[in-house]
């Protein structure tokens, strides 16, 4: 699938807020590319933990870590478990560009849903907005850690390679002592 035309994504914007204004202190909760490259006049990080939602590369990327004929595989949230991310709270004076850019940038394909979550951190519990899976979206997939390795590998888009994606999350994820099994069940299948 390619990407949406902007004037479409800005519509759905639009809809968007004028039913969810955008709060006070707006949180965003990052679980992937968003915790090292927030794009976003961050003020405040918290790391935290969202239960009932789990990290999983279930988002075929078309067009930021793959094409559509050699397509890549990105996080998203997905139902069942738990997932520990970061929390930025975003700038007053900057929250209404960030959030367009932020949106621009995940809903180029209208796979996410924008969802607020609560996280759970050491100090508070935070209302953060953070984008899920629709599953039922033609690019929502759910395959082994062998086919994602070897999607992983290949795949390259207009943000880069798909590799350096997978391990950039990687690496932060460590650097923050966060553990996800995804990351070494798909990095175990390159060792061979």
């Amino acid at each position: 699938m390619s990407a949406y035309p902007q004037t479409q994504i800005l519509e759905a914007l639009n809809l968007y807020l004028t039913e969810f204004p955008l709060p006070e202190d707006l949180w965003v909760f990052a679980y992937g590319s968003l915790m090292w490259n927030p794009e976003m006049q961050v003020i405040e990080i918290q790391q935290g933990k969202v239960h009932g939602l789990q990290r999983g590369f279930n988002l075929l990327s078309t067009v930021h870590r793959g094409t559509q004929e050699l397509p890549g595989l990105v996080l998203s949230l997905r139902n069942g478990g738990h997932c520990e991310g970061l929390a930025f709270r975003i700038a007053q004076t900057s929250k209404q560009e960030d959030f367009k850019n932020l949106w621009l940038r995940e809903m180029v394909t209208m796979f996410y849903r924008p969802h607020v979550c609560q996280v759970t951190t050491p100090n508070e519990t935070i209302d953060a907005i953070t984008f899920v899976a629709d599953q039922q979206h033609e690019q929502y997939v759910e395959f082994d850690a062998a086919q994602c390795a070897s999607m992983i590998r290949q795949a390259h888009g207009d943000r880069g390679s798909n590799m350096d994606y997978f391990n950039n999350t990687s690496s932060h994820l460590k650097n923050l002592s966060i553990y996800d099994p995804i990351f070494s069940d798909i990095s175990a299948h390159w060792a061979y």
